[in-house]
């Protein structure tokens, strides 16, 4: 297979499958608890940007956008808006 050949492969590879196969990492809490996708998309149901969904909407418990949540409260050893904890949700991948 020549270089053109391989090239148009991966470019139809990643126009197929790019957009959908690509993941939004993810907010795990210190006690393994799934916080949600990190990523900026009011529309994906996971995501901590959705005001909607059950990670980004400000009155769900297990949202960091909670400002009286376990995950969202700036006092709690397990938020990430609290500058004095130790151990805050760490992002990372499925």
């Amino acid at each position: 297979m020549n270089w053109k050949a391989e090239v148009i492969s991966v470019l139809v590879a990643l126009a197929v499958c790019g957009p959908a196969c690509a993941q939004s990492p993810i907010i795990v809490a210190p006690d393994g608890t799934y916080l949600g996708n990190y990523n900026s998309n009011p529309f994906d149901p996971n995501s901590i940007a959705n005001p909607y969904g059950p990670y980004g909407n400000p009155y769900s418990p297990n949202s960091v956008t909670n400002p009286f949540g376990q995950y969202g409260s700036p006092y709690s050893p397990t938020s990430p808006t609290n500058p004095y904890v130790a151990g805050p949700p760490t992002r990372g991948r499925r």
